[in-house]
Parts: C-alpha cells; structure tokens; sequence
C-alpha cells in the first residue's frame, strides 16, 4: 500500500478552470490555507469548514484529527492558527520565515519537523551555469489531533499525497503521525528520483571527459559538485531525525508507524550513500580531465621543443655564414652552397626521425 501511495502521489493532476490544482500557490480563496479538512477513523468528512470549526468539532467529539495544509503563510496569516493550536512561537517563526535544516524539534504541545524538498530542474545539455536541483521545504506541526505541513517553494506540493492518503483509510486512521510518515516517505523517494537523473548527468560528463573533446568538462564538473552539494545538505541532516522517528517512543507517535519510519530512513541511506560516491565519482573524474589537460600541455610542449630543436641547425649554420668573414671555408667554392644546404636538410632529417621514434613528434 505505501510503495502505491509513493508512485500515486507524483500522477499529474487535471487542470481546472486554468488553475493547477495539483500544484496550487494559493488556495481560490487567495489565502495562504491550501487545505483544511477533518478525518475521523480515516475517513474525511465532508464540508470545508475553518480550522477553528474544525478543531472545535473534533474536540467536542474526542475522535478524528484535522489536517490544515498552507503555502508559504505570513506572520499575520499564520497569527490565527498559531493561537488556536497553541503552535511554539520558535517554531511558528522557523516554519514562516523558512530557509532551515531537516530537524525534529519536540515541545509540550506539539512535534516541529523540517523536510528540504529537492526538485531535479530538466535541462536539455549541462552547462558551467545550468541548474540541477531546486530545493525546497516542508514544516510539519504533529499534534493529539492535528497536523499543519506548511510548504515553502514552487514544487513538493503535497495535493495529490492528501488524494491518495484518504484513498487508504486505514492508514489515516493512524492519526497525524500517519501524515507525518507518509510525507517524509514523499520527500525521501523524491531523493531518489532525484539521484537517479544526477547520476545520467554525471554519465554524460564522464563520456565528455574521456572523449575526444575531453579538454572542456572542467567547468561542467565544477557546476555538478556545487548542485551536488546542496543535494547534500537536504538529505545529510535528515538522518538524525528519521532515525529518532524510527527508533526513539515519542508522543504524538503512533508505535505502529516507527516501522514504517525505518524503511524511510533505509531509503535515506540509500541516497546519502550514492550522494558520497556521487562526490567521489567526480572528484576521480576531475582528476582524470585535469590529468588529460596536463598530458595535452606536455605534448604540446614535447612538439614545440623537439621543432625547435630541429629548427636551431639551419638557424645556426646560416648564422656562422651570415657573419661575412673574409676567410671561412668553402666560401668561394662553386658546390659550397649546395652542399651546405644538404647538410643541413641531413641532419634536420635525422633529428625528426629521432624525435618521432620517441614520441616527441
């Protein structure tokens, strides 16, 4: 059912009326609450209603949770929610003004967990200026009864995971720490996608680098190791707090979902392990082109020498000629030129094919 879930939630989602409902900025209401719904024994409940009604009835009732889903809110978007949920204000302004490692952070009333999402940017040729990854980020508040995903950035909507979830109602009924799992499932398999079209680029420059046109991957390498970094620095920090999900008993925490956690943090390994051969892949090519380059230039220099070598007989011959002594021999000799000419053309014939027999030429 989860590895369903993981294909489902990246399915295109219809347009309507000219709006992405799949990917939505703003809620038609042009707020920034994408989303609000009740679920009660994994079952969501049909009317849209704020979250204030909608807590207010699954408090009343002591079943269920609510699910509140926002895109990048403001302070003073935000402010009502943060009252009704009683949200840590630490918390409330990491999840507003964004830009945060994957973290776990617990307090009284709630669990504060960061994603980075990581979007690979298509690209028809890699350039020293081409963007590989686009990175983004989820904030998630886990309470009793309810869960708040805040999502920063253009991609990682979270639309069509919601979709499929309530297609698969006996994992909601799990409570929020379902949604919890279930998102950072999302966010670790679209690492791996992620990895998967890194490693073709890498491919490509590998073929570059050891092609006749070797001489220009330099920059190309280069451009892929600062993408590769910050790959790096959203998937590296989320270990720890998979591996506390997945091992340590935590409120708000279903027991039954710490299995679940550890087959993502699997995952995780996974991709920070292709990450590290990744780094050393192309840190090997980068030697081999910088190797080449230097192979090229001895060459290069090898050739220049060995004509330059070739060429100082003929310039010092006609330099001992050009000095018009009265008395030098074979000056006043008819076959004297010839003759001179011959030598030299003897021995700048013996010179290159020296040369050419070791490899200078």
């Amino acid at each position: 059912m989860i590895s369903n879930l993981r294909k489902a939630a990246r399915l295109p989602q219809p347009r309507q009326g000219g709006v992405d409902l799949s990917h939505p900025a703003r809620s038609p209401l042009g707020t920034a609450v994408v989303n609000c719904a009740v679920y009660v024994a994994g079952a969501r409940q049909d009317g849209h209603q704020p979250a204030q009604e909608a807590i207010r009835q699954v408090r009343e009732t002591g079943d269920g949770f609510v699910w509140i889903g926002l895109h990048e809110p403001s302070e003073v978007e935000f402010a009502g929610i943060v009252e009704l949920f009683g949200l840590h204000p630490l918390a409330v302004e990491d999840a507003v003004h964004a830009h945060q490692r994957p973290k776990l952070e617990h307090y009284d009333d709630s669990l504060f967990t960061v994603f980075k999402t990581v979007r690979y940017v298509e690209h028809d040729q890699l350039t020293d200026t081409s963007e590989v990854v686009d990175t983004g980020e989820i904030m998630v508040f886990t309470g009793v009864d309810f869960v708040i995903t805040v999502r920063h950035g253009g991609h990682g909507s979270l639309g069509p995971l919601r979709e499929q979830l309530e297609r698969a109602p006996e994992q909601l009924a799990l409570g929020p720490s379902a949604v919890l799992h279930a998102i950072a499932d999302l966010v670790v398999d679209d690492y791996l996608d992620v990895a998967a079209a890194v490693q073709d680029d890498i491919d490509d420059v590998e073929s570059e680098v050891f092609s006749v046109r070797g001489s220009r991957g330099a920059d190309r390498i280069y451009q892929l190791k600062r993408e590769l970094l910050e790959f790096k620095r959203a998937v590296t920090p989320l270990d720890r707090p998979l591996q506390e999900l997945a091992t340590r008993s935590l409120q708000f925490i279903d027991p039954r979902i710490k299995t679940y956690f550890r087959d993502v943090a699997d995952h995780l390994d996974q991709v920070r392990e292709r990450i590290t051969g990744f780094d050393e892949l192309l840190n090997s090519i980068l030697q081999a082109h910088l190797a080449q380059v230097a192979n090229a230039q001895n060459d290069a220099m090898r050739r220049m020498s060995a004509w330059a070598a070739i060429l100082a007989v003929p310039t010092m011959v006609t330099g001992v000629y050009g000095m018009n002594f009265e008395y030098m021999p074979e000056k006043s000799w008819t076959f004297g030129y010839p003759l001179v000419m011959v030598v030299m053309v003897v021995i700048c014939g013996l010179m290159h094919r020296g040369f050419k027999r070791n490899g200078w030429l």
